[in-house]
């Protein structure tokens, strides 16, 4: 039986299509042949990436009367030419690379592959990729810089706990965090020369204090100048990017003053501190409408199983694929710290965890965050109303246990009919 579709045949008449290199762009422009209907004329020639290059290519554009520019996300170096012409006044569309994938067999060239391009984009048979405004793109580096720094920082703390294990300093082994005001100085006072352990473990704060005898065994060991001066180094590195990042999180604070409204709405939501909205509104941007549902936005941070099907048999095990990693990783922050408070989505997380693990939990909770996010920036008014931890026992569990037990009085042989008590 025939159905009819809602797909229709549009050409777009003026499109270029460019294959971005490092030093030079292959532009392909296709406009239709004037007094010929159905024709087609099409130029190549190729650009420099430098700024004047550039300005010439989107002079010719304009003068071809193109009103579509399609370029391949390849590494960082569409970004030059998307943003300059973008700022000309084109409509520029950023698309997967695989998505555009050369037909099998054909060679390949950078000619060939920017006229493969301007004949798929024409024919409407691609999508263009998330790319936010440029006031969210300022926002966006300064938050991405922060948590390579972040990494960074974590890396050298890593280190700085390896040397100590190689002076046989189990000084981890007994406090919870190395770097806080207790470790801090006793690591100075080691650099400083001091090694013995009754002296090094009276600079325990507060609790600490109650593991005088265990510190005294963590700091007998063979810690050497040679270690001081490489421990010396490395907390200078850890102090440093401490400072840098004081600075970024001013630089980041005077971005995000007109998102205050929307930082708001998002820190309501169990697990996502200030820090975590800044780098959320970073990464997927103010305008909802960029996705027109919340399964759009979980499908593109790749917080939802793909579909792969293939003769009746579903294959890659409900994968989700991968996605925004700087998403992903403060999405999964935001999931692992709602799971510990008593909300909706802590006993979400709880649940999943005991059935099928911490990882698959974090995924979901993940979702359920991108879900709760879209629908608060796409209603500015919206305040998030959280259903409490009971709702799985008050509402679900109920209806579950409801239908479990009709089936098995079905199953034998009884027909039931349900009546509410007063």
């Amino acid at each position: 039986m025939l159905e009819e579709t809602k797909d229709t045949e549009e050409i777009v008449e003026r499109v270029a299509a460019l294959d971005v290199g490092k030093a030079g762009v292959v532009c392909c422009t296709r406009v239709p042949r004037e007094g010929t209907p159905g024709r087609r004329m099409q130029e190549v020639a190729t650009y420099s990436t430098m700024t004047r290059s550039l300005l010439g290519l989107s002079d010719r554009l304009r003068d071809l009367g193109v009103t579509r520019v399609v370029m391949e996300a390849t590494s960082d170096y569409w970004r030059p030419a998307f943003y300059l012409l973008e700022a000309a006044g084109l409509e520029v569309w950023l698309v997967n690379a695989r998505d555009v994938k050369h037909l099998p067999g054909r060679p390949k060239t950078d000619k060939l592959d920017a006229v493969w391009l301007a004949k798929v984009a024409e024919r409407q048979m691609l999508r263009p990729s998330f790319v936010p405004p440029r006031e969210i793109r300022a926002l966006r580096d300064l938050t991405r810089y922060r948590t390579d720094l972040v990494n960074a920082r974590t890396s050298e703390k890593q280190r700085v706990e390896k040397l100590l294990e190689d002076a046989q300093i189990k000084l981890s082994a007994v406090a919870s965090d190395i770097f806080g005001r207790s470790g801090r100085d006793m690591l100075a006072a080691l650099i400083a020369g001091e090694r013995d352990p009754k002296v090094l473990a009276q600079y325990a704060r507060q609790r600490l204090r109650a593991k005088l005898t265990e510190l005294e065994e963590a700091f007998t060991g063979h810690f050497s100048a040679h270690h001081a001066g490489l421990l010396t180094q490395m907390l200078g590195r850890i102090d440093a990017i401490n400072a840098d990042m004081a600075a970024l999180d001013v630089r980041i604070g005077q971005e995000v003053a007109p998102y205050a409204a929307a930082i708001a709405q998002l820190s309501q939501i169990p697990g996502i501190s200030p820090i975590a909205a800044h780098v959320i509104i970073a990464e997927i941007g103010l305008d909802m409408s960029r996705f027109p549902t919340a399964a759009h936005l979980a499908s593109w941070a790749k917080f939802a199983p793909g579909v792969k099907e293939s003769a009746g048999r579903k294959k890659g095990r409900g994968t989700t694929g991968h996605g925004n990693s700087y998403l992903a990783r403060v999405l999964g922050n935001c999931a692992t710290a709602a799971g510990k408070t008593d909300t909706f989505l802590g006993e979400r997380y709880r649940r999943i965890a005991r059935r099928r693990g911490k990882r698959k939990a974090l995924v979901a909770v993940g979702r359920s965050l991108l879900v709760v996010i879209w629908h608060l920036l796409s209603a500015p008014d919206t305040q998030f109303h959280d259903l409490g931890s009971d709702y799985y026992e008050t509402r679900i569990d109920p209806e579950r246990r409801k239908r479990n037990h009709l089936r098995q009085l079905e199953a034998l042989g009884f027909k039931v009919t349900l009546e509410a008590t007063a």
